[in-house]
Formats: structure tokens, C-alpha cells, sequence
């Protein structure tokens, strides 16, 4: 979600940049009369003309001053040797810009007169650009992760002709469902993010404005059990910090929510989309595959999709070595993405005019239990068919569904499963995503279901379904599923394996998802729970492209919390979970049936 952890990036340097680069500082004004600070990179080299690159933020432009130079401008390192002008903007509130910021600004389909949103912004600040830097090629590029990747999606809705091609990557497109909720269960583990976006200010500004609440504990799961219910939080964001209003005030799937969404506008879409996302993204797993699942849906452009073994932005790194967590995936994954992926897609859209023939797949995925990238004419791919697995006595994954079994757990408000043993305060969890699962599977409130050793291969490739028959003696509850690569006794360590662990037994989690009951037939109308009645809970998990080796287990890890990664459900039906009481949070006993399935796109 945070940018600027990306910024620290590889050789793209200060130094260089200043060697090769003009840096210009101008107010761009809107149709309304408020002006964006925008920072414009242009080649010293003037005997040739360059496309446009741009990027709009909420997360500044520093260093401000023009005389004052980064080190990292554009996407990556080759497109800045190649030569491009790159433009930065401080989006509309934010930094140096004037006006007021709405954090994910809903589109306004029919802008009449002075009406605004970052369509229009966009609109606006491209034309300028091109009527006005001297060297351009009259093309334009948007390119973004993260936030940044939500305002590149945004573009596609400004209706430039001269925007050819954007990359939105990472990009956040709803934040009932990337971010800070997960269908409707808030992540208490991005609390702290609060402060970025909740603090108004009233001018332009060059320095921070906001500052992040002093914190008794750097131990996360111990600060938010003895904080007690949301409410309690309230000590640190005062009324002030209008997002944590918002969150509270907007519990359900409201109009609040549905018109910050992005991606029902994506229609009739022109120019040119590669999305990019990261298969173990902490943060944005949703946007990119329901971005690029959209403009499928509803365009007739080029669009395609690349997803890798990365967790937030690690595309835009230059790490040699790709893991995340305890566990390696390859060489140089982020440097050829870099070189054959995202400097050719602007290359041949805005130097070239899109003439010619690019050789890209429709998606390239990154099979990540095998090591190697697979190529697919569609996403999921044609060939994966259904496989269905049940929840099954003696910890087994069945093909067959027995309704007449099912597993009890006692879930524990005061007691909550964590969601990594390695936790700390941290702004964002990373590494949870491909973390050591074997703590969870050893605990009571956490039932564990495998298949036996394989004895071939098993990829599944595409989303995947739970569809849970469960009850509960309260009248709420959320549900997790994960789903769990076990290594095999003889796996090998990996460099980057922590020293106190072995890839011996590793349960590797590959995916993972949460549902808030409540929203079980609906994110917009909560319902309790009837104690003890059966009912379904289905559970999407974001697409895998994972290959489970001959010699490991598939397994599926189910439980009720995930503290602090998501709040603690009281358990109790509460109309808004933010206004919870200490008293609502009851324990409780959940039933999970052995009817119980779990949908898995195979490839044969």
C-alpha cells in the first residue's frame, strides 16, 4: 500500500538522475481553478522527442525544490537509460497540491461544468502536458503500485486520446476488499495506515502533516488484546482523522464503499493494459485480478496480466534473490520483469505507436511450487477443470462429503489464533503470506484436513472456493481458510529459511482468506447467525498459480480468529462491530461439517 517503500529502489541513482535529467516543478490548473503540484523529468538529450510517463500519488513528489533531484523517476531503471519524460503530481489534497483530498475519490460517470474526480484531474493534467513540454512525442503512459496503482486505473477513465498505455500494479480498487478489509473484516494489522489518510490539511505542504500514534508496545498481538474492543482505539485517532470516522460509521458495504469501488466503471476501455500483481501481496490481492477480470469482461483493448512470486511491490526492487519469508523462489524474477516485460509494453505503445507485434501471453503467471513461469491464452486458464475436496474425518481431505461428520472447535475472543509467530509492530505484514503454518495446525482451535503424500504432481491454477457448512452456538463469527503446501522430511533449507526453522515439514501457506458471517449472504445486509442452526459460508480466495510437488500434502487449515491481521469478531451479533462492548465478546463453539467443500481449478 506504502509507496514509498518502493522508492529505495535499485540503480536508478541521484547521481545519474542529475547527470541526464532536466527537473521542472509547475501548478497545473484544474477546470475548477485548484492547481496540482506537478515534478516533470525530462531528457537533456533534445534531439529526439519522448513519450510522457506519469505518475499521480497521494504519497508526495519529494524532494520538493528544483534544484533538489531523486533517484528513482520512472518504472525502472532501463526505461530511465532509455530516455522518457517522467512526471510525478501530488493528487488533489495532498502534499504540495491544493484542493480538498477524498480518499479513493468516487468517478462522477456524467461530469456537468465544474465537477471533478481523478478522471477529470487526469484529463486535465495530460492535456497540459502535451500542449506544453517541449520534446514530447504526444503519447502518454500511466504507471502506478499500489495507491499510485489505483489513480493509474483511474486514468483509463479520463478519455485522453493521447493516453496509449497504463500499468496499474497492485492497484487498490476497493477498500471494503483490499487494504484495510477483507470481505468486510477489518485489518487491524493496517490500524496504523489510518493516520496516512485520515488528517486534513488546509494548504500546500512540503512536509508531513500527520503524524503515527505513540504505541506502549512494540508487541502488536499484545497491544491489541489489551486494547481491548475497536472503540478503544479511539484514544489514539481522535475525531479528527476523518478515515477512522469513516470506517466506523461505514461498518457494511454501503453506498459509502460501492462509490469508492473503481472497477465497476472499467467499460469500453481504449488504451493498452498490462496489470501486475504479486501472488504473496499482503495488501492487494483483489484489485489486480478483478482489474484485469473486468476490462476483460466489458473492453475490446489490449489487456493482459502478469503475476509473480512477489510480495508488495517487489517487481519494482532489484533483489537478486527472490523470497518471500522463509522460502526462495528465483533469480533476478524483478530485474526481467523490468526489461522484458514493462520497459517493452511502454516501449511498443508509445514509441512505436503500437505498431508491430509484441509476443506477450494473455497472462503470465509465475508457477510458484515449481519455479517457472507458465504462459496462458486466457486467465484462469481454459484447460483447469473442477476438482472438489470435502472436509473429511481423521484430518483427511475426502472426495467424498459425509454430512453426518463434522468438527468442533471452541473459539476464544480473549484467546485469538495469530497470524504469524513472527509478530511484531510493524505498518504492513509482509512475510505471513508464505509463513510456517505448523504453530496454527498445532492448536485446538485450529481443525487441519490433508490429503496423503502425492504421489504426482498437483497444479491448481485460478481461484478457489470454500463453500463451508458450518454453525455456531452464538449468533456471529468469521471464518479463515488457508490453504497449506506441507514440505516433505527431506526439503532442503533455503538461505533465507530463519535459523530456528526447517524446511522439514514446512506448511508453507500459498493462500489464505477471511469472511466476516455476517456478510455470508450479502456485504451490504448483515445477518446473525441462528445458534446451532447449519448454514453455508462461501469463502473466494484469490487466485494461485501453485504447483503441489510429488512428495508433499495439500492441506486446508480452518479457524474462527487471525488476530491481530483482522479484528477480534465478539461473537455476538452486534449491528456495528466498531461499537462492540468488552462484554459482546463472548467465547463460542463453531461446527464445521463434512460436507464441507473446497473447490480447486486443476490443471490436468
Amino acid at each position: 500500500m506504502l509507496l514509498f517503500v518502493v522508492f529505495s529502489l535499485h540503480a536508478q541513482t541521484e547521481e545519474y538522475v542529475r547527470a541526464h535529467y532536466d527537473k521542472q516543478e509547475v501548478k497545473i490548473k484544474m477546470r475548477d481553478g485548484v492547481s496540482l503540484h506537478t515534478t516533470i523529468y525530462s531528457p537533456k538529450d533534445k534531439s529526439q522527442e519522448y513519450p510522457i510517463l506519469m505518475m499521480r500519488t497521494p504519497y508526495s513528489c519529494a524532494p520538493y525544490g528544483e534544484e533538489n533531484f531523486k533517484g528513482r523517476i520512472g518504472p525502472n531503471q532501463f526505461m530511465v537509460e532509455e530516455g522518457n519524460i517522467f512526471v510525478q503530481q501530488d493528487v488533489r489534497g495532498r502534499w504540495n497540491s491544493e484542493g480538498t483530498y477524498d480518499n479513493m475519490r468516487a468517478y462522477i460517470p456524467n461530469k456537468k461544468g465544474k465537477q471533478v474526480d481523478e478522471a477529470s484531474d487526469t484529463y486535465d493534467t495530460i492535456d497540459w502536458l502535451v500542449k506544453n513540454l517541449a520534446n514530447n512525442n504526444g503519447n502518454v503512459g500511466t504507471w502506478g503500485i499500489s495507491y499510485p496503482g489505483f489513480y493509474a486505473t483511474y486514468s483509463l477513465l479520463s478519455g485522453h486520446p493521447a493516453l496509449k498505455a497504463v500499468s496499474p500494479q497492485a492497484c487498490i480498487s476497493d477498500f471494503f476488499f483490499d487494504d484495510f478489509h477483507h470481505n468486510g473484516a477489518f485489518l487491524e494489522s493496517y490500524w496504523r495506515a489510518v493516520s496516512l489518510f485520515g488528517y486534513m490539511k488546509d494548504e500546500p505542504v512540503t512536509k508531513p502533516w500527520y503524524a503515527f500514534p505513540d504505541l506502549p508496545s512494540e508487541d502488536q498481538y499484545q497491544f491489541f488484546l489489551d486494547a481491548g474492543p475497536l472503540t478503544n482505539l479511539d484514544e489514539y485517532y481522535k475525531e479528527d482523522n476523518v478515515f477512522w470516522q469513516q470506517i466506523k460509521d461505514h461498518p457494511d458495504y454501503d453506498e459509502f464503499w460501492r462509490s469508492r469501488g473503481i472497477i465497476q466503471h472499467l467499460r469500453d476501455i481504449k488504451p493498452a493494459v498490462m496489470v501486475v500483481g504479486g501472488l504473496f501481496d499482503a495488501e492487494d490481492l483483489y484489485g489486480p485480478f478483478n482489474t484485469y477480470r473486468k476490462i476483460e469482461e466489458t473492453s475490446d483493448n489490449y489487456n493482459i496480466l502478469v503475476y509473480g512470486p512477489w510480495s508488495h511491490g517487489d517487481w519494482a526492487r532489484s533483489t537478486e534473490r527472490q523470497a518471500i519469508g522463509n522460502v526462495y523462489f528465483g533469480d533476478n524474477l524483478s530485474r526481467d520483469f523490468q526489461k522484458d516485460y514493462e520497459t517493452k509494453f511502454f516501449n511498443h505503445f508509445l514509441k512505436n505507436d503500437g505498431k508491430d507485434e509484441i509476443d506477450f501471453p494473455e497472462a503470465s503467471m509465475y508457477d510458484s511450487g515449481s519455479r517457472k513461469w507458465n504462459s496462458y491464452t486466457q486467465w484462469p486458464p481454459k484447460a483447469a477443470e473442477i476438482k472438489s475436496f470435502y472436509l473429511g474425518e481423521n484430518q483427511m481431505l475426502s472426495e467424498t462429503a459425509s454430512a453426518d461428520y463434522a468438527n468442533k472447535f471452541v473459539s476464544d475472543p480473549s484467546k485469538p489464533v495469530p497470524y504469524s509467530e513472527d509478530i511484531k509492530m510493524v505498518f504492513t505484514p509482509r512475510k505471513y503470506m508464505t509463513d510456517d503454518q505448523r504453530f496454527a495446525a498445532r492448536r485446538p482451535d485450529v481443525l487441519v484436513y490433508e490429503t496423503e503424500v502425492l504421489t504426482e504432481d498437483m497444479t491448481l491454477s485460478g481461484e478457489i472456493l470454500a463453500k463451508l457448512q458450518v454453525a455456531t452456538t452464538g449468533t456471529a463469527a468469521d471464518w479463515v481458510v488457508k490453504v497449506i503446501d506441507v514440505y516433505p522430511p527431506d526439503a532442503e533449507d533455503y538461505p533465507e529459511t530463519q535459523k530456528y526453522l526447517k524446511m522439514d515439514n514446512y506448511h508453507m501457506m500459498v493462500r489464505s482468506e477471511v469472511m466476516r458471517g455476517r456478510f455470508r449472504d450479502g456485504f451490504s445486509d448483515p445477518k446473525a447467525f441462528e445458534a446451532n442452526k447449519k448454514v453455508e459460508v462461501d469463502i473466494t480466495l484469490q487466485g494461485v498459480n501453485h504447483t503441489f510437488l510429488k512428495g508433499h500434502k495439500l492441506q486446508i487449515q480452518i479457524q474462527s480468529t487471525w488476530f491481530p491481521l483482522i479484528d477480534r469478531n465478539p461473537q455476538t451479533f452486534v449491528p456495528n462491530i466498531y461499537k462492540a462492548k468488552a462484554e459482546d465478546f463472548t467465547k463460542q463453539t463453531h461446527t464445521v461439517f463434512g460436507d464441507s467443500e473446497i473447490q480447486f481449478s486443476v490443471l490436468k
